[in-house]
């Protein structure tokens, strides 16, 4: 009986191993949760914007204007050499560097996170940056110097695209986060 009980002994120490490899999983998964949640709302922003602007460049010609909503939403296709309200329309190369710049930060970024609203920020800013960087490096004139498609107008205001949406989407749900006082990393006590 005493060869009996060094099996038992022996077999009960790999089932002993899979439950502390068990106990850094639960850990695990909820980071994995919220890198996918990254990353699906930065594909979902890129794949909108380029699947709209596609659309745009395929049905409509440069200078077009299509009234959507009577007075109130127009598709009004232009393209944009510079920034918001064409700011900087000669420094299109700065717009790229700045675009690519973000998008490798917000990546370094998101091994930290650990709350679920700022993978939500943070992919809808990434989705959008890399849309928008998407055209200064393919679309003409040439590569790092593209134009940018815009083409929703509403009067009296800029004419963007969803890429420039997911970007202020994102930045204003962090202020807002910030303002909350959520940290990126989540909160130590209470609710996320």
């Amino acid at each position: 009986m005493n060869d009996d009980s060094p099996t038992a002994d022996a077999s009960s120490v790999p089932e002993s191993a899979p439950p502390s490899q068990s106990a850094a999983s639960p850990a695990a998964t909820p980071k994995r949760r919220l890198w996918l949640l990254v990353a699906g709302f930065a594909v979902l922003a890129y794949v909108l914007d380029q699947a709209t602007k596609f659309w745009v460049t395929a049905t409509m010609v440069e200078g077009q204007s299509t009234p959507v909503i009577g007075n109130l939403l127009r598709w009004y296709y232009i393209r944009n050499s510079g920034a918001a309200f064409s700011i900087g329309e000669n420094f299109t190369w700065f717009f790229s560097l700045v675009m690519a710049a973000v998008s490798v930060a917000i990546i370094s970024q998101v091994r930290k996170i650990g709350s679920a609203w700022w993978a939500v920020a943070l992919g809808l800013v990434l989705g959008g940056a890399l849309g928008n960087l998407t055209d200064r490096l393919f679309r003409e004139p040439s590569f790092g110097m593209g134009h940018v498609v815009d083409f929703i107008s509403f009067p009296n205001f800029a004419i963007f695209n969803l890429a420039d949406s997911a970007v202020v989407g994102g930045v204003i749900l962090i202020c807002i986060l910030t303002l909350k006082g959520i940290p990126m990393r989540g909160k130590s006590a209470g609710n996320d």
